[in-house]
């Protein structure tokens, strides 16, 4: 199979489909299972840029793991405050700079839209590691992995999301991404923190959900 990922921006779970991300999970199983010889050549020459406007320890380091991991490399800041942003460059003239060193950007940002515009002005690969309060795409591809390696398969399970549904970007990535699969899912949270209505509206057509305000009631 071709890989669909090539050169391509990774701003929206929306933009791939069950057979892309079923793609991905076999290529991390491949990963997985190579001697850490193997694995340290795989990235070797490769250089993540990683732009964060927003604070985060998880993402960052997990991407950060992962580079080194395959042998990559990383560069990039955690706090705008120690980069050109801080005396006035836009985000369009930071993408510019940084893509000049980098083969990849992974970017974070308060704002929505920034990834999408980002992925714009860029002519290397971007990869959205949360964007305002719309998606956290990749956040969304390692919980579905999860799922697959704790219980073999994804279709055909009942699955419980528990919490703030309301502000959570991570929950509309997942969401999203778990409406390509054969699953019922159960949406717990105080009434005031349901998922947003027009998105609940759109999810309901593709994939069967229910509503409910404690866990014991689905459990």
């Amino acid at each position: 199979m071709v890989n669909p990922f090539k050169n391509r921006d990774v701003v929206s779970i929306k933009d791939f489909s069950k057979n892309d991300l079923l793609y991905l999970f076999g290529v991390a199983d491949k990963i997985e299972n190579l001697s850490e010889k193997e694995r340290g050549h795989i990235l070797e020459g490769k250089i993540l840029g990683y732009l964060f406007f927003e604070p985060s320890t998880r993402t960052r380091l997990s991407f950060e793991a992962a580079m080194l991991w395959l042998g990559g490399k990383c560069l990039g800041f955690a706090e705008p405050r120690t980069s050109s942003v801080e005396k006035g460059e836009n985000l369009a003239d930071t993408i510019r700079t940084v893509e000049n060193y980098v083969d990849v950007i992974v970017i974070r940002h308060y704002k929505d839209g920034a990834a999408k515009f980002a992925a714009e002005v860029s002519n290397k690969p971007i990869i959205n590691g949360g964007s305002g309060t719309e998606e956290h795409p990749t956040q969304a591809m390692t919980d579905l992995y999860t799922i697959i390696k704790e219980k073999g398969v994804i279709d055909g399970l009942n699955i419980g999301i528990l919490g703030d549904l309301k502000y959570g970007r991570t929950v509309y990535s997942l969401l999203y991404a778990l409406s390509l699969f054969n699953v019922k899912i159960k949406l717990i949270s105080h009434p005031m923190l349901r998922v947003r209505r027009e998105i609940f509206f759109d999810l309901e057509k593709k994939v069967a959900l229910s509503e409910h305000d404690n866990v014991e009631e689905v459990l």
